[in-house]
């Protein structure tokens, strides 16, 4: 019984050849890139599931995706196991601050309705989304003027805990305790809740971002905010995401990435814009 039990939670062996199919697989479904030094995280996250579908070993896994008619279903599970989602309420202030103080107004200073769309691309479990629901309502924009807040991500885990609205104490470790305490209840459990009001302020779904045809669907934007996300992209998946943000944005929109995110080498669309507190993207 024992032997039986380790050979069940022993990892299924991932070859090489096997990996490199399997990572061409995905990346030409999301645009994701894993390099050979990704191997074993592969192997660790995707053995467990190969072997609760019942197969021994990764090539017959392959071939399920690859030819079985539930392959579809079966990436969206793989998606969730393989994307990493480490984020925390208010990460990389100065950018939020920009964005309230000075992206904001500018925006409302030049359009005739009074009316903002933002998308949180690459949302998590929804921390940034409700941040910058937040900071809207801090600053009283909600008072003078319409805002539309999309948040969307491929990991359809992380969404259904971002639809909750339950985090734990580590998803705080930026946030001043009075906005905290303003905006969220402390649950029995010790997780915290967000309040109702902040959270019916974004909608949240499902999107591929390599799926040009489904993010056409959006519409045109004001700000789109894709923060530590396409750092998982090799450059020519990086230029068709960007190339999909600059089609969405309004002129004189907004693209907000990652302070280790830069679009040097990748596009000359947008203009690098120095503002008081931050540097963006500007359509």
């Amino acid at each position: 019984m024992t032997t039986f039990s380790l050979s069940l939670n022993h990892h299924l062996e991932l070859p090489d050849d096997v990996f490199r199919l399997l990572r061409d697989q995905i990346y030409r479904r999301t645009g994701m890139w894993f390099a050979d030094s990704s191997k074993y995280l592969l192997q660790k996250r995707l053995s467990p599931r190969a072997r609760e579908l019942n197969f021994d070993s990764f090539q017959k896994y392959f071939y399920f995706l690859q030819y079985d008619p539930r392959a579809d279903a079966e990436f969206d599970q793989i998606y969730d196991l393989v994307t990493t989602n480490e984020t925390y309420f208010f990460r990389e202030p100065a950018q939020l601050t920009a964005f309230a103080e000075e992206i904001v107004p500018e925006i409302l200073e030049r359009k005739t309705m009074k009316k903002v769309r933002i998308w949180s691309a690459g949302c998590s479990s929804g921390e940034e989304p409700y941040s910058i629901a937040i900071l809207l309502q801090e600053s009283r924009w909600f008072e003078r003027a319409a805002f539309e807040i999309f948040a969307s991500d491929i990991n359809q885990q992380v969404l259904g805990k971002a639809r909750r609205g339950h985090y734990r104490e580590t998803a705080f470790r930026a946030t001043d305790a009075t906005l905290r305490d303003r905006y969220f209840t402390r649950d029995a459990d010790g997780s915290w809740k967000i309040s109702d009001e902040i959270r019916n302020r974004v909608s949240f779904g499902r999107l591929n971002l390599y799926d040009e045809g489904r993010v056409s669907l959006l519409g045109n934007l004001d700000v789109v905010l894709c923060r530590n996300v396409i750092i998982y992209f090799d450059d020519a998946s990086k230029r068709v995401v960007v190339n999909s943000f600059y089609n969405r944005l309004q002129e004189g929109g907004y693209l907000l990435l990652g302070h280790s995110e830069s679009l040097i080498s990748l596009s000359t669309q947008f203009k690098l814009r120095h503002l008081r507190n931050d540097m963006v993207y500007q359509k």
